[in-house]
């Protein structure tokens, strides 16, 4: 494929030309009510409200597009040329790496997707729309048929196979959940209620009614339908049914008819009609789940003219393009639409989780707990009014041992015990909670939060997952005070305990243990004597962050209530931090205090005091970290990353080799670890050893070249491949935040212009616009849309490279854009939302000047100068400025370089 896509608006909206020779290619749909889709070219593709409300038959990347039994609008041209309006016919299929393959283009927005194509042979020519109401659970489809040769008659025939059932039935008795539909004929199509939810651990009656209709522009109805998909395939095949390529062999149902036990085709066929050349007809097919049968009927009469879905979809394009309102403008408009879609894919991880996309065929939905607070960093950035409430429903999954639920319901807060008692600590999830409310400190000014109260999560795990506990079930998942009575604490508390737990529990080389994994899930066979050196950094990072905003005195309190066993952990003597079995004693006797229901007891600390002892904790990790994991190897240096299940150094523990990981550099630039000088050494390193530009730029990892089974399954993996030596999207990002935040803004712009270059590249990406997980072998693009590297890749664009942000409630900008970003006017500006005032900033650079030349030659904001800036190299708004401004009207700030 020579082609790429090409952004045809200001709202990102894309086209791509031959997008059906692309097979991975697939376009989320979602809105807001549950209904989670994905389509492609061909139309291919699943439909969910979750694992168990499967509408479409769920489909991984692997058949994705080799699935046949999927939506598809069929048309008879004078009774004898049979072809797909959606490309996906076996006659198609054949042609489309021949020179008789039609024409297809895909043009998309956010969540809408249009497919046209045109095959000139047979003179016709269609366009299919396909969106969610972002209030409802139909996917809607508008199909444009256009007879582009000579008058011919039309015979229409739709198939939305409809699935109706769990995921896991797809090989758990899938021919015996077939048994329990229940499916009726409606004047428009079909509706199937199943009497039960199949699942032998206890059948439940089915709570979901599934539907597939559909009616012409006008409102004529079909005029027969068939439900049963083997009478409706016959002796053909889901991409040549017989039903299709010849009605006398249809076996036909009516309104009122009813069929039971079978799977479901969703098929239905509308009278002939006559199309004079050149002209067109339009029909609309849709596809839902409902709870009962009022929201399907509520639903139908909503959609029920082409006059409402016109409406309803331009409702829907306003709903989304309004929440994502950060826009930029560089000298690369490419990029700039690029980060519309970058933006945007938080949104899709908040509705579709960790799941329910083709590459993403793993766990059954929901997000884990990084995912919780990191998702939350590109709400803060567009629309933090809402994010108060999450984070303290976020902080409701915190055992008091610092350890989390891993199991997430799909409310604000809820939680769930994991009935399968599978202990699994990763270590690195107490980092990210606190990472994330700083941030929201820093936008809003709302340190209250910190003295907010709520709850702890509990159940049988006890000990950070060591020991469990004989607490029964029935006690549910609230952590209780010796009284009975719920306790609670502090946000502030629930961090104290998440960062001190983790830095009093280490390993042999008093570095903190990496238990059953850190943000790499596949250094998964290290539980006994593996330390993650990278969260090690993280957490010293951390500690340092809780003194700063103490020290700021955004809190009034002199004064902190704490949990009465917490004093154990505020113990501050370097002889004790010093000594690994003594450290393991004071967390263990820690652990006991909390192990059962806690004492109704809290002590005060000064927060002077408080900041004081955990700056203590932080320099003494810094220093210890500092002095005893840096490799040197002729120029190159770097910081070691972990140790293995054998106690060895895992940069070193090949023998005649030394190894470099990503993840132990990110974080020890962005905590301050690596001095300056060795930050430039592990630049020079990392360029050497890990930068690849053709996959996307920075690896995961050096080749270790060997099956370390005492480290992770990453090493079982393909080397270039996912976490092993992939250019893993997350931690490439990270690298280049940490960068930026030191001061090395062009070696930060360095790893993201990788990124968005290779995820640019479609030839070799093969993915549309946004960021990937990961780039595989050759740089194909994996995993799209889903992944937390989106949020950090927009919060680094809009606040360290444009340099705009938060500090305590204050808006404060200070540029990193470097010279070759501005326009050929030396302009670059950003629209964004700040503390719920519409904002534009734009920086004047007609100096050419990079990051370190330049400084503020002058600010205006509406207009009035603020000459206090002039010499600077930032501009600062206080808190009460903003409160003044209008929240009706965009306010400019215009800054000028020197």
């Amino acid at each position: 494929m020579n082609n790429k896509p090409v952004f045809i608006e200001q709202n990102a909206t894309f086209e791509l030309e031959d997008a059906d020779l692309c097979n991975n290619l697939y376009f989320p749909l979602a809105g807001e009510s549950g209904l989670k889709s994905c389509v492609t070219p061909l139309l291919s593709g699943d439909s969910k409200l979750d694992q168990n409300h499967f509408l479409l038959e769920p489909q991984s990347i692997e058949n994705l597009n080799n699935n046949r039994l999927t939506r598809n609008f069929w048309c008879v041209m004078d009774g004898k040329t049979v072809w797909s309006a959606s490309g996906n016919s076996a006659l198609q299929n054949a042609e489309r790496l021949s020179g008789e393959k039609e024409k297809c283009k895909v043009t998309a927005g956010f969540m809408w997707h249009r497919v046209e194509r045109e095959n000139e042979r047979a003179g016709i020519k269609s366009s299919i729309l396909s969106f969610i109401p972002y209030d409802k659970n139909v996917e809607i489809h508008v199909v444009t048929l256009t007879n582009t040769g000579a008058d011919k008659e039309l015979d229409i025939i739709p198939s939305f196979p409809i699935y109706g059932r769990s995921a896991d039935n797809i090989r758990d008795h899938r021919h015996v959940t077939s048994l329990l539909s229940r499916t009726k004929v409606t004047d428009k199509g079909m509706i199937d209620h199943p009497t039960f939810s199949f699942d032998e651990r206890g059948h439940r009656l089915c709570d979901a009614f599934y539907f597939a209709e559909g009616y012409m522009e006008g409102g004529e109805l079909p005029i027969e339908f068939y439900p049963v998909l083997d009478d409706f395939i016959g002796s053909g095949t889901p991409d040549w049914p017989e039903s299709v390529v010849n009605k006398d062999k249809a076996v036909a149902f009516h309104p009122g008819d009813s069929v039971n036990g079978q799977e479901i085709a969703g098929a239905f066929r509308f009278k002939t009609v006559k199309l004079k050349s050149q002209t067109s007809l339009r029909y609309v097919v849709y596809a839902g789940i409902s709870s009962d049968e009022e929201e399907y009927e509520k639903v139908r009469e909503e959609i029920d003219t082409l006059n409402k879905v016109e409406i309803l979809f331009e409702k829907t394009k306003k709903y989304w393009l309004e929440k994502i309102n950060i826009k930029i403008a560089t000298g690369d408009p490419y990029f700039d639409n690029f980060m519309r879609w970058v933006a945007f894919q938080p949104e899709l991880r908040r509705i579709f989780g960790c799941s329910f996309l083709p590459h993403h065929d793993y766990g059954k939905g929901g997000r884990g707990w990084r995912d919780l607070w990191q998702d939350c960093l590109a709400l803060l950035l567009m629309d933090p009014s809402g994010v108060r409430r999450m984070l303290l429903g976020n902080y409701l999954g915190t055992r008091i041992d610092g350890t989390n639920a891993t199991i997430i319901g799909s409310g604000v807060g809820e939680f769930k015990a994991d009935r399968n008692s599978i202990t699994r600590v990763w270590m690195d999830h107490g980092v990210w909670p606190l990472i994330t409310t700083a941030l929201y400190i820093g936008q809003t000014g709302d340190a209250d939060i910190l003295m907010e109260e709520c709850g702890y999560f509990c159940d049988r795990q006890i000990f950070r997952g060591r020991k469990m506990s004989d607490r029964p079930e029935s006690e549910g998942t609230c952590q209780k005070d010796e009284n009975g009575a719920l306790y609670k604490g502090t946000v502030l508390e629930h961090i104290l305990v998440q960062n001190l737990t983790a830095f009093w529990e280490v390993g042999e080389h008093n570095i903190c243990r990496l238990r059953d994994a850190d943000w790499n899930d596949a250094l998964d066979m290290a539980g006994e004597r593996g330390e993650s050196v990278a969260f090690a950094c993280a957490y010293a990072g951390n500690l340092e962050t809780i003194a700063d905003i103490l020290d700021s005195g955004v809190l009034p309190e002199r004064k902190i209530r704490i949990l009465g066993a917490l004093e154990l952990l505020l113990e501050d003597d370097d002889r004790i931090y010093d000594d690994v079995a003594a450290k393991k004693e004071l967390l263990d006797a820690y652990l006991e205090k909390v192990a059962k229901d806690l004492p109704d007891h809290k002590s005060e600390i000064d927060v002077k005091e408080l900041s004081s002892n955990l700056r203590s904790k932080a320099s003494w990790l810094r220093n210890h970290i500092a002095s005893s994991e840096w490799i040197e190897e002729g120029e190159d240096g770097w910081f070691n990353g972990y140790y293995d299940n054998n106690g060895r150094t895992l940069d070193l523990s090949v023998p005649g080799k030394k190894n470099m990981t990503l993840t132990g550099q990110v974080f020890s630039v962005m905590n301050g670890i690596a001095t300056d000088e060795r930050v430039k050494k592990i630049c020079a390193s990392a360029d050497r050893r890990l930068f690849d530009e053709k996959c996307g730029g920075y690896r995961l990892n050096t080749d270790f070249g060997e099956v370390k089974t005492d480290m992770g399954r990453m090493f079982g993996f393909a080397f270039g491949e996912k976490e092993n030596g992939a250019v893993f999207s997350h931690m490439a990002v990270m690298y280049a935040n940490a960068l930026y935040k030191r001061g090395f803004a062009k070696e930060g712009f360095k790893a993201l212009n990788a990124l968005y270059k290779a995820s640019a590249d479609f030839e070799t990406s093969q993915i549309y616009p946004g960021i990937p997980e990961y780039f595989g072998r050759g740089g194909k693009g994996l995993y799209s849309y889903l992944t937390g590297a989106a949020s950090w890749y927009l919060m680094t664009v809009v606040m360290n490279m444009f340099g705009v942000g938060g500090e305590y409630g204050d808006l404060v900008v200070s540029p990193n854009l470097l010279k070759d970003q501005f326009d050929e006017n030396g302009l670059a500006s950003i629209r964004l939302e700040f503390a719920g005032k519409p904002v534009k900033i734009d920086i004047i650079n007609k100096k050419a000047l990079d990051p370190g030349e330049y400084t503020i030659a002058s600010c205006l904001t509406d207009g009035v100068e603020k000459a206090e800036n002039k010499g600077e190299r930032s501009i600062r708004i206080p808190e009460d400025e903003i409160a003044s401004w209008n929240s009706t009207v965009r306010h400019h700030i215009e800054i000028t370089l020197e």
